[in-house]
């Protein structure tokens, strides 16, 4: 078993967590912990120094008004869950997020800030169009989705910058799809994601979010596939543009084919499945 000697500090407040932060650029941040203690146990990580912001007031809890839905970094994913304002794609995917003891522990915030391109819910993350919300001594400001990951496990934060919320909107408008698939039905690290998100009106489809996880360096979208299905009814045919738009690699965990493969099934059944309820 490994362990650390690391030296730890706690905040309590943004505040103090902002402070933290500034005079301690490289330590290691935890929260939940459900992905950082099992890469320090396996030796893949070494503390020198760590910032304990789990018990950071004002980082939990969601917030819902006309304008939106405010989502803290630390909120879990047992929240999430059974959070009658979250849309129904999003307590989907919390049901995914391993089994009960780490959607109880493991953290949103955690699952963003990790980057990791089999992270579980970056995908709907970017057919949401949200926005991160991220802080410093500095100030504070918004990152879209789409500009937050940039590179394998590398993100748009400043060294001295947390993340303190993400910020989403819902339209009634909107059909909004999540589907993982991995080796078992449950505690599976995925082997493709995909978040969607169709904004209907009188049959056309106006706006088209289509996103996948796990088959890049980072969360994708698609964007010939949006493309393809602005300005007309759902159209299901727009699955054959999937394998223009990525090249997987191969891994212990599947091959490049079998993404593709599956990729094109899922975002396929999902338009059927979308067109079938015109």
């Amino acid at each position: 078993m490994h362990t650390s000697n690391a030296p730890v500090w706690t905040a309590n407040t943004i505040d103090e967590a902002l402070r933290l932060r500034a005079e301690h650029p490289d330590a290691t941040i935890i929260a939940g912990g459900t992905d950082l203690m099992v890469f320090v146990e396996g030796g893949a990580v070494q503390l020198i120094e760590v910032l304990n912001i789990w018990g950071c007031e004002g980082m939990s809890g969601i917030e819902a008004n006309e304008k939106g839905i405010r989502i803290g970094a630390l909120t879990t994913w047992a929240e999430i869950a059974r959070h009658p304002s979250m849309p129904d794609a999003l307590r989907e995917c919390a049901n995914t997020v391993g089994a009960a003891q780490i959607q109880n522990r493991g953290t949103v915030g955690g699952n963003i800030v990790n980057a990791s391109p089999a992270g579980d819910s970056l995908p709907l993350w970017l057919a949401l169009d949200a926005e991160m919300e991220v802080a410093s001594i500095r100030g504070s400001r918004r990152i879209k989705a789409s500009d937050f990951w940039v590179g394998y496990r590398k993100t748009a934060l400043e060294a001295d910058e947390l993340l303190l919320a993400i910020h989403i909107q819902t339209d009634v408008r909107d059909r909004l799809y999540y589907r993982k698939v991995g080796t078992r039905m449950a505690q599976a690290i995925s082997k493709v994601m995909l978040g969607g998100r169709l904004r209907i009106e009188n049959g056309i489809v106006t706006e088209a979010r289509v996103a996948l996880g796990s088959v890049a360096a980072t969360p994708i979208r698609l964007m010939t596939v949006e493309s393809s299905l602005i300005g007309k009814a759902i159209d299901s045919a727009a699955a054959d543009l999937v394998a223009q738009e990525i090249t997987p690699i191969d891994d212990i965990r599947s091959t490049a084919e079998y993404r593709t493969s599956v990729a094109t099934r899922i975002i396929r059944s999902w338009l059927e499945s979308e067109a079938g309820q015109q």
